[in-house]
């Protein structure tokens, strides 16, 4: 549902100004786009039906630090030991705060596999985003409008159908109009134009920003756990700042 009212917005405003011809990409734009915002979130909630939520979120997290590394190994970009150090804090902010509860059941040993292709697949997206940096980032809207019609596929095939209320869509209209919409754009925006390895580390921050919005909406209670992470995770954005 979030996937379709990004991919409908996306569209009607390349239409609006008149560049829908953004979408007339070769096969493999195409393949990377889809294979990475779908598989991604495919392979994400399908480990958070087969596995622990905290345990599946955690080996998910791994994916900034998988970033850092790719970018060295896809991308040739030197890492500093300070990139590496930087990064080392915020996964360790990371585990402390999704590590909270986490088990490891022998059950959910194909949860756990899941959750770590997510990860691989999220890494490789967002990496490999730089050898499409001719590509203009308005492509992200179809790439969108793909990852609903697949999932309403895989939906139809493998889920009861359950009706949604005004606040499901309420959710679904506010989530593909920021986190599951203009996030993308600029998110892929920022693999093609920044510093991969600094953003590999920051986006460690996306677990502590959202659990600190859970504290301010009085959702969640505000724990030293939820301190320790937060200054974990900027020490490391701090010291990966000042790698070079």
């Amino acid at each position: 549902m979030a996937f379709a009212v990004s991919g409908a917005g996306g569209l009607a405003f390349l239409w609006l100004r008149g560049e829908f011809e953004v979408l007339r990409q070769g096969w493999r734009v195409w393949l990377h786009g889809l294979g990475g915002l779908f598989g991604f979130h495919a392979l994400y909630f399908a480990s958070l039906a087969l596995a622990p939520a905290a345990t599946a979120n955690l080996i998910n997290y791994t994916w900034p630090l998988l970033i850092v590394l790719l970018s060295a190994v896809v991308l040739g970009i030197r890492l500093t030991r300070r990139h590496l150090f930087g990064t080392a804090l915020a996964l360790a902010g990371c585990a402390v705060l999704l590590g909270q509860g986490a088990a490891f059941p022998a059950g959910a040993l194909l949860g756990y596999a899941l959750a770590t292709g997510s990860a691989v697949v999220w890494a490789t997206y967002s990496v490999l985003a730089r050898r499409f940096s001719e590509v203009p980032s308005g492509v992200v809207a179809g790439f969108c409008a793909g990852s609903a019609v697949l999932a309403g596929v895989l939906h139809f095939a493998t889920e009861r159908t359950v009706a949604p209320d005004g606040v499901a869509w309420a959710a679904a209209l506010a989530l593909g109009a920021g986190p599951v919409g203009m996030a993308f754009v600029l998110w892929d925006r920022g693999m093609k134009r920044g510093d991969v390895r600094l953003l590999g580390t920051l986006a460690f921050a996306t677990p502590v920003l959202s659990t600190l919005l859970l504290t301010v909406a009085g959702l969640a209670p505000f724990t030293f756990a939820t301190l320790a992470a937060a200054v974990l995770v900027a020490a490391g954005g701090l010291v990966a700042t000042r790698g070079g």
